[in-house]
């Protein structure tokens, strides 16, 4: 499958006291590579709801390696596992600088039909942007 990688340099407000990223920062880097992961396919978040499709996180699961610390430049890669039906999931690798691993995750999102709010099946638009 596909997958897309993203820099973010960490801020100072993301860390603690020791310099260390605090540990609820990291849903946020994922999610981040999330919606660039999705945007180079064609698929923007704002347009999928604009048609009516939600996208929410119903799970995540995060391993966490070793720290990010303030001002280190972090790579997140982010992939498709499988294809997409009615839930889409995504496996990431967060790296620092020197290319040592930080984490690894996954999220599991469903489609929801956002006037019914019911879980539906991958928009037909999204699979072919995926896909091809």
């Amino acid at each position: 499958m596909k997958f897309d990688e993203i820099q973010i340099r960490v801020r100072y407000g993301e860390t603690d006291q020791m310099g260390v990223v605090y540990h609820g920062n990291y849903a946020l880097y994922l999610e981040m590579g999330r919606i660039e992961w999705l945007r180079k396919q064609g698929i923007s978040y704002k347009s999928m709801e604009e048609s009516g499709v939600m996208l929410p996180v119903i799970s995540l699961n995060i391993n966490y390696k070793k720290s990010a610390v303030y001002d280190d430049v972090i790579n997140v890669k982010t992939q498709v596992k499988g294809v997409p039906t009615a839930k889409i999931e995504f496996e990431y690798e967060i790296t620092n600088e020197k290319g040592e691993l930080l984490v690894t995750a996954t999220t599991t999102l469903v489609f929801v039909d956002m006037k019914t709010n019911r879980p539906m099946r991958a928009p037909d638009y999204i699979l072919d942007a995926i896909q091809n």
